[in-house]
């Protein structure tokens, strides 16, 4: 099939489902400018390694740990940050109806900021901030502004426990609800769409393998687990790639 072919048949696919999700990955983030994790350019290197940001070290030193956190978020948090094409056509189809929810790894937001309703985050939002002790959430930003005016570690006002950021670190589990509930899309779906996403750590990546029947579409320029059982695969630009089928899924004029 050529790509225009495989685009037609894959919103066709869209169009009639009855369950379908997005699942996207670092692919998304990295197109408005937020480096990934792991790869060539990937921040886990010589400044920055994952013992860093384990959850025995925010337990043992929080100090060290919120020091070196807030290092890493001026990498992760450009000030000129925004959802790009592909968060927007994700919202564009959730919005209209096609999509029941967007199932996520990504922690920075913008998928809500781009106007998608139904997020699923699996590893958390960077934009808030946990009590470690009672699970009280706050705005990260205020916290991260304590800190900078001395107050390192911050603690909750409520019990004293310390603030962590509310993602997953490593050493934690994912949220049971959060993944729960997307491996019981992911199993009832009829398309899922994985979009910049290598599909290379678990349980996220195992999502696609919870799905009963129905169609797998793969947009991703790396090659994944999952090629050989894939229905569609696009080594494309999400970028260019999500807007495109958005646009014949709903049935717009191209410009």
């Amino acid at each position: 099939m050529e790509r225009s072919d495989d685009l037609e048949a894959l919103a066709r696919d869209l169009r009639e489902a009855d369950t379908a999700i997005a699942l996207t990955g670092a692919g998304l983030s990295a197109a408005s400018g937020i480096p990934t994790f792991r790869g060539e350019d990937g921040i886990w290197g010589e400044e920055f390694s994952e013992a860093d940001f384990h959850v025995t070290r925010f337990e043992r030193d929080p100090e060290g740990f919120w020091e070196d956190r807030l290092e890493l978020n001026e990498l992760l948090r450009p000030d000129d940050i925004e959802p790009n094409p592909a968060h927007e056509a994700l919202a564009d189809l959730e919005n209209a109806g096609i999509l029941d929810a967007v199932v996520t790894q990504n922690t920075d937001g913008l998928h809500t900021a781009a106007g998608t309703g139904t997020v699923l985050e699996l590893h958390g939002n960077a934009e808030r901030v946990v009590c470690h002790r009672c699970g009280r959430r706050k705005p990260a930003q205020a916290i991260h502004d304590r800190i900078r005016s001395g107050e390192n570690p911050p603690t909750c006002g409520e019990c004293g426990g310390v603030y962590k950021p509310d993602v997953v670190l490593f050493g934690e589990l994912l949220p049971k609800d959060v993944l729960g509930r997307a491996r019981r899309l992911a199993e009832d779906s009829d398309v899922i769409v994985a979009a910049g996403s290598s599909l290379q750590v678990d349980p996220a990546a195992s999502l696609p393998s919870y799905q009963r029947d129905g169609v797998l579409a793969i947009i991703n320029f790396e090659r994944t687990r999952y090629a050989s059982r894939a229905t569609y695969t696009f080594r494309e630009d999400v970028t260019e790639l999500l807007p495109a089928l958005a646009t014949r899924v709903l049935k717009c004029d191209p410009e």
